[in-house]
This record gives structure tokens, sequence and C-alpha cells, in this order.
């Protein structure tokens, strides 16, 4: 009986059959507002605001840019913010 829960936990854990060498786990992103506490989102500042957006135009989702919730919140507010008084453009053609 003992033997057979071993076995179980082995299978579980030995999954080289899954093995792909194309797709390497990759490492989570970490939020670059939390780590560094002395950077402030500012939506006056477009340089800081163009790490955001993509060459369209578009706000980068958080897998993208990996920051946490709060922040990617913070990170469209601001874009929009410097979108609506042009400091950044809506769209790039």
């Amino acid at each position: 009986m003992a033997d057979k829960k071993q076995n179980r936990r082995n299978n579980r854990n030995n999954n080289d059959e899954d093995f792909n060498p194309k797709f390497r786990k990759q490492r989570k992103k970490v939020c670059a507002l939390c780590s560094d506490k002395n950077l402030v989102l500012d939506y006056k500042n477009a340089e800081q605001l163009k790490k955001f957006v993509n060459e369209k135009g578009k706000i980068l989702p958080r897998r993208a840019t990996g920051a946490c919730a709060k922040h990617q919140r913070d990170i469209t507010l601001a874009v929009k913010r410097a979108r609506h008084i042009a400091i950044l453009p809506y769209t790039q053609i």
C-alpha cells in the first residue's frame, strides 16, 4: 500500500515526458514601481510613460510591463491624462 502511494508521488514529480526545450519557463517580471521606491509615476513625464506604451500608442498590458495591478491602474490613468493634454499621442501613424 505504501509502495503505491510512493509511486504516485514519484510520477507526479517526474515530468520528463512534458519537457520541451522550446518552451522554457520564464522568470516572473517584477514591478518596476514597487521595486524602486524613488521612482514616481508622473503624467507630465512623456519619456517615462513611453516605456508603458507600444509603437502604435496602445497601453501595454501587465504581462508585458510586469507591473502589479495597483501600479498598472496608475500607469493607465497617467497615460490617459497625458493623452488628454496632448503630451502623448493617441495613435502613431
